[in-house]
């Protein structure tokens, strides 16, 4: 009787959903300056493998279970995306063919904020001067310089991955991000951005194995007002992990080059 009763499209912002909400990550209180890694530099060390445990890549908004998701409370402050009506109408069309529309199907670079609340684990390798990204998922590789250079001016380069640039708040990393082509979704349910996305990010420690991520969005053509995404990441600790190469668009040619035997 529930499972007819739920309906296969995303659910609107339950009540308590329904005003501004809070997300666990924003509620935490900020751990002591000791307790958490650092350089020589004294800036906070994100170096590590990171995995978030949130349904956010399978819908951003509050959503019940469907055949291809499981049900989610959402990650969005405010419960639901303000598109503007000519943005909500191909958000729903997009939802209606996410089955071979979604460009994570084509093994396409996922993209920001994306790659960092897919369900696959990423690595982080720091300098004093950026941060790297390696995402497992494709081979997804980001830079974020964090010396105090600016986006170029008047690069206009619509790359996959924006542009990034870093820089320090106290123990907070805010990185802006712009950029962007328009080839990427935001998650399986169809949730969309043009070549005028806009991202602010911000990772910050809650403990030493847990980062709070979050990345606010922008885009004059789809959105009708900025809103912002909340997770968290967890550190990845099992015994011998690593990431492992997940190139997922050469599986159609498998049958061509076949694992050798008892390998």
């Amino acid at each position: 009787m529930l499972a007819a009763a739920v309906a296969a499209a995303p659910l609107a912002a339950p009540a308590a959903l329904a005003g501004d909400r809070t997300a666990p990550s924003a509620t935490q209180a900020a751990p002591a300056a000791s307790a958490i890694p650092r350089l020589a530099s004294g800036k906070p060390d994100f170096s590590g493998i990171w995995e978030t445990l949130s349904e956010a890549d399978y819908d951003l908004e509050p959503h019940a279970g469907r055949r291809d998701a499981p049900p989610g409370p959402g990650v969005v402050q405010g419960g639901t995306i303000p598109y503007l009506p000519e943005a909500l109408a191909r958000k729903q069309d997009n939802f209606a063919k996410r089955s071979k529309d979604d460009p994570r199907l084509k093994c396409w670079v996922l993209g920001v904020p994306r790659g960092v609340y897919y369900p696959a684990p990423f690595q982080i390798f720091q300098r004093d001067a950026d941060l790297t990204l390696v995402h497992q998922f494709g081979n997804q590789v980001r830079t974020i310089p964090t010396d105090g250079s600016q986006h170029p001016a008047g690069a206009d380069q619509d790359l996959w991955l924006g542009d990034s640039r870093g820089h320090w708040e106290g123990d907070t990393l805010v990185v802006d991000v712009n950029d962007f082509n328009e080839e990427t979704w935001l998650d399986r349910a169809g949730d969309f951005h043009s070549d005028q996305l806009h991202v602010v990010e911000k990772w910050r420690f809650v403990d030493k194995d847990t980062l709070s991520y979050s990345a606010t969005l922008e885009d004059p053509k789809v959105f009708s007002k900025p809103w912002t995404v909340d997770v968290l990441l967890h550190r990845r600790r099992d015994r011998d992990f690593q990431l492992i190469e997940d190139y997922c668009y050469t599986l159609e040619y498998e049958g061509f080059y076949p694992h050798k035997e008892g390998k």
